[in-house]
């Protein structure tokens, strides 16, 4: 029997990611459901759903995420930065190092975490491959290797594949997760998914 999984489409550039990162963790342990991570080019998703860009946003939209980070920053008991000085660089070989992690079956939880924190709470630059080669090494991969890795035109394509499926499957913000084709958008709709794992595992 299939193990049931939730599959989570994230942005290597999302603070609200990186916010609900660990209850994401702890949910699919609770549940005994497997999390299956696919970073995804958000920028492609938004052009093909309607999305507007963070910077290209209203005055208006801008400051409220800015008040509404921290709150849930408050609630949660985690600091970042709501404006960085690298704020939202380009994640595409961000976005392959974790997939090449994932595929070599490395834990990546640490991994993508220690990516967006080094954005949100270090002012590091995540398109930088130098800021990623020490990343890596910090977690204790093998950096070299990764890092190739993450070249692989296979890697490439996964990638691809991962931002077709979120738009196929609804997706238009980060992070989402999606259990048994039902979508929810948000760290702040973990709750509801954990109430629907629940329901759909009793029945």
């Amino acid at each position: 029997m299939t193990r049931p999984h939730i599959d989570y489409y994230f942005w290597l550039n999302s603070d609200w990611a990186y916010l609900g990162a660990d209850r994401l963790d702890a949910l699919a342990r609770r549940m005994d459901v497997e999390i299956r991570h696919k970073p995804v080019d958000l920028p492609n998703v938004y052009a093909r759903t309607g999305g507007v860009l963070l910077g290209q946003r209203a005055p208006e939209r801008q400051q409220y995420r800015v008040t509404e980070l921290k709150r849930w920053c408050r609630k949660l008991g985690i600091d970042v930065n709501p404006t960085p000085k690298y704020m939202c660089p380009n994640a595409d070989l961000a976005s392959r190092i974790v997939i090449a992690a994932d595929a070599a079956h490395l834990p990546v939880l640490a991994l993508y975490k220690a990516i967006l924190r080094a954005e949100w709470c270090e002012e590091r630059d995540i398109s930088s491959a130098e800021t990623l080669y020490e990343i890596v090494d910090a977690q204790g991969l093998d950096a070299d290797t990764l890092m190739a890795r993450a070249q692989d035109p296979s890697i490439e394509a996964l990638y691809r594949r991962y931002t077709d499926e979120a738009v196929a499957a609804g997706v238009f913000g980060s992070p989402s997760y999606v259990f048994e084709g039902e979508l929810f958008w948000g760290q702040d709709r973990l709750d509801m998914l954990e109430e629907t794992i629940a329901l759909r595992l009793a029945s």
